[in-house]
C-alpha cells in the first residue's frame, strides 16, 4: 500500500474504457484538471473494447475499427486535454471523509470528487480451446450484440452457453446472422423467464442442447467445431461451429470499493434513476460498473458525459472549483 502523502485533485477517475475516457474529456475541457487511474495488473487501458477484434456499431466508423485502436483513440483524446493518465490499480478509497481518498498500488490522491468508471468483466468458463491464446476472439467471444454480425459468423451455426435471460436473448439476436443457433445449457429447463423461454422455445432458428455442456473448442486460426458432452448419459459428439458465445452473466468491477457506496444486489452501482449520482455527494458512476442491461460501449461514453458534467455542476455549486 502506498503511504506517500497523496496528492491534490479537483476530480479522479477510476477507470479507462470508454467511461472512463469520455469521462476525462469532457471533465479536462471543463478545466477540472481529472486526473484517470487506468488501471496496470487489471488489465490494459481501454477496458472490454481491448478484447474486441471489430467494433462496427460505434458511430463515426462506418467502416468499422479495431477495439484496440478505438480505445487508443479515446485514450489520445483525453491526453490532448492533459488529462494525468496513472497506469496504477485502485485498491481502496476512502469515501466517509471529504476530500475523498483514492488509493493505488503506488500512488494516492486527496479528490473533491470522483467518478467511478471501473466496467465489469464478462464470466467465461473454463473451456479446453476457450481461452486466451486459443480461440479466444476467433470465434469465441461473450458479447453477440458487439460480435454477432461479423462476417465469420454469417450463415454458420452457433453455439450459445447459458440458460437465462441474457443467454435466451442473446440467442435470439444472433438468428438474425446465425444459420442455426444451439443454445446449450447443462440442466433439463432453463433459468430464463417465462416470456424469454417460450421464444427460445418457438424460434425455428434456436434448438436446445439440454443437460449439456461444451466440453471443448475445435479449429485452426478459427472455430471449426465444439465438442459436445451430455451429462446423463457422458455421450460426446463433435459438431461443427463458426462460433462460441458466453451468456452466463457479468461481475462488475466493484469489489475494491468495500461497502463505501450502495450496491444493487449483482454488486453493480446503485444511481439515482436518469443521472449518474451515486449514494454518495460528489461520487458518480459511469459505465458497465454501474448498469447492467446495456453493456455497450457507446452507452458507456454517454454515461461517461453525464458523469463528468455532473460533476463539475456539483462541484461549481459547492464553490469548490470557479
Amino acid at each position: 500500500m502506498n503511504n506517500n502523502t497523496p496528492k491534490k485533485a479537483k476530480l479522479v477517475i477510476i477507470g479507462s474504457g470508454p467511461a472512463g475516457y469520455t469521462a476525462a474529456i469532457y471533465a479536462a475541457r471543463a478545466n477540472l484538471e481529472p486526473v484517470l487511474y487506468e488501471g496496470f495488473f487489471s488489465g490494459p487501458p481501454g477496458g472490454q473494447l481491448t478484447t474486441t477484434t471489430d467494433v462496427e456499431n460505434f458511430p463515426g466508423f462506418p467502416e468499422g475499427i479495431s477495439g484496440p485502436q478505438l480505445a487508443d483513440n479515446f485514450r489520445k483524446q483525453a491526453l490532448r486535454f492533459n488529462t494525468t493518465l496513472i497506469q496504477d490499480d485502485v485498491v481502496e478509497v476512502d469515501f466517509s471523509r471529504h476530500p475523498f481518498i483514492i488509493k493505488g498500488k503506488k500512488n494516492s490522491h486527496e479528490a473533491l470528487s470522483v467518478i467511478i468508471a471501473t466496467g465489469a468483466t464478462a464470466n467465461r468458463l473454463d473451456i479446453p480451446g476457450a481461452s486466451d491464446g486459443e480461440f479466444w476472439q476467433r470465434g469465441v467471444t461473450a458479447c453477440a450484440v458487439c460480435d454477432g454480425a461479423m462476417p465469420m459468423f454469417r450463415n454458420r451455426e452457433l453455439y450459445v452457453i447459458g440458460g437465462g435471460d441474457s443467454a435466451v436473448e442473446e440467442a435470439v439476436f444472433l438468428t438474425k446472422f446465425g444459420s442455426k443457433i444451439y443454445l446449450v445449457h447443462r440442466r433439463d429447463k432453463l433459468r430464463a423467464s417465462k416470456i424469454m423461454q417460450e421464444r427460445a422455445l418457438n424460434h425455428p432458428k434456436i434448438e436446445i442442447l439440454w443437460d449439456s455442456i461444451v466440453s471443448e473448442v475445435k479449429g485452426d486460426e478459427i472455430v471449426r467445431a465444439v465438442e459436445i458432452t451430455n451429462l446423463k448419459t457422458g455421450e460426446k459428439s463433435v459438431r461443427p461451429a463458426a462460433g462460441l458465445f458466453f451468456a452466463v452473466g457479468h461481475t462488475p468491477n466493484t469489489a475494491f470499493l468495500k461497502g463505501q457506496i450502495a450496491l444493487h444486489d449483482n454488486y453493480y452501482i446503485q444511481v439515482e434513476p436518469g443521472t449518474s449520482r451515486t449514494s454518495v455527494d460528489l461520487v458518480f458512476a459511469a459505465g458497465d460498473a454501474q448498469d447492467h442491461v446495456y453493456r455497450q460501449a457507446i452507452t458507456a461514453a454517454g454515461s461517461g458525459c453525464m458523469a463528468a458534467m455532473e460533476a463539475e455542476r456539483e462541484l461549481s455549486a459547492r464553490g469548490l472549483v470557479l
